[in-house]
């Protein structure tokens, strides 16, 4: 599944929307462009619950 996400300026918010997301499923395939503002995710979460988490990191997302 793939999200938008805005607000992300520096490897240190890459590395904060992948742990968000592994913190659900440790297992999950996280890839991110933060040019693009896309990132991409593997996982069997529900898509709510990860852009939740997403958010929680205060980034503002659209799918």
């Amino acid at each position: 599944m793939d999200f938008q996400v805005q607000g992300m300026t520096c490897g240190h918010c890459e590395q904060a929307v992948t742990q968000a997301v592994r913190g659900l499923d440790p297992d999950a395939k996280v890839s991110v462009d933060r040019a693009s503002g896309r990132v991409s995710v593997e996982s069997g979460t529900d898509a709510h619950a990860i852009r939740k988490a997403i958010e929680d990191e205060g980034y503002r997302v659209s799918r």
